[in-house]
């Protein structure tokens, strides 16, 4: 994978932006955008535009990735 910061919107601490990150495969392809907010975390497959992606709260985010 291939994880390239697309926009930079940070004063140390997390903004209502966020920051956000494009995600390429191995071959360049884009898979997608991942967003990271004050509020959680959204993921906008291919060329989606943000606001049609698909968003978690950091809450759902923990308790997922804690999840056996």
């Amino acid at each position: 994978m291939k994880v390239v910061i697309k926009d930079f919107h940070v004063e140390l601490e997390v903004k209502n932006k966020g920051i956000e990150f494009q995600v390429n495969d191995n071959d360049g392809q884009l898979l997608g955008d991942v967003y990271l907010t004050r509020t959680g975390l959204i993921w906008a497959k291919g060329k989606s535009k943000r606001e049609n992606g698909v968003a978690v709260t950091w809450e759902q985010f923990i308790e997922w990735m804690e999840s056996e």
